[in-house]
């Protein structure tokens, strides 16, 4: 990690699809000495590199007083159908995310790295995008040396517990990415695990300032994969209409 050898990093969202391959990816990196993975329940597993912290998210800040870290990452989130109601869903992938953006910051953390979405946009129509485009601008608030928001499109990933919808999803995805070039790029869909591969890149990408990643720059992001490259400079983004 460009924050130095031995870095203590945070994690929130690792009982997810996304925040389970991210805390692989973290577990598994030499620069990492350390993981503190915040969670509502038991994790259930065992690394001697892994600290396992049963939190309530309403009193984190609290809860995680007196820990120091160099970097947090955050994979929380949710979906309209499992929240069940549009206030539920602020509640998880805004409120819970701040609570812990603010106690990462806190706990020194001098670099946040954020899973978003494409086409989040305070002022979309869309409430998903709008609720993103809000946790987005409320981030940059918080005031982190460093914030990197990953905007990836749909995530793929073959779970042993899978919709019908996500299998067809899974198995046609691909075969439209060609079609998406140009200004469509961004709507590619993209491996979960190379999402989370990119969580751990931004870590060491160098950058300072709010970065803002879509399908290329986060697999850019992704082939960082040992602490000795060299730091990323991402595609510009294009100018986000406020």
């Amino acid at each position: 990690m460009a924050e130095g050898d031995g870095s203590v990093a945070l994690l929130a969202g690792a009982s997810g699809l996304t925040g389970g391959f991210t805390l692989d990816a973290l577990l598994g990196a030499p620069d990492v000495s350390r993981v503190i993975a915040v969670t509502r329940r038991q994790l259930g597993r065992e690394h001697p590199r892994l600290a396992n912290r049963i939190v309530q998210f309403e009193r984190l800040e609290s809860q995680l007083k007196g820990s120091v870290c160099d970097v947090a990452l955050c994979c929380l989130g949710t979906t309209l159908r499992k929240a069940g109601s549009q206030q539920r869903f602020r509640a998880v992938d805004v409120d819970c995310v701040l609570t812990f953006a603010r106690a990462a910051k806190a706990a020194n953390a001098r670099r946040f790295v954020v899973m978003s979405s494409v086409g989040a946009n305070p002022h979309s129509r869309n409430f998903y995008l709008r609720t993103k485009g809000d946790l987005e601008d409320e981030l940059e608030g918080v005031g982190f040396e460093s914030l990197d928001i990953l905007q990836p499109s749909m995530l793929l990933a073959w779970r042993a517990e899978m919709r019908p919808l996500e299998l067809v999803a899974n198995a046609l995805m691909p075969l439209i990415a060609p079609v998406l070039r140009g200004k469509y790029l961004p709507y590619r869909a993209i491996g979960a695990r190379t999402v989370a591969a990119a969580m751990l890149g931004a870590t060491r990408s160098g950058r300072r300032g709010v970065q803002r990643y879509t399908y290329d720059g986060i697999q850019a992001l992704a082939r960082l994969t040992t602490p000795r490259t060299r730091p990323l400079t991402p595609p510009k983004a294009p100018a986000r209409a406020r």
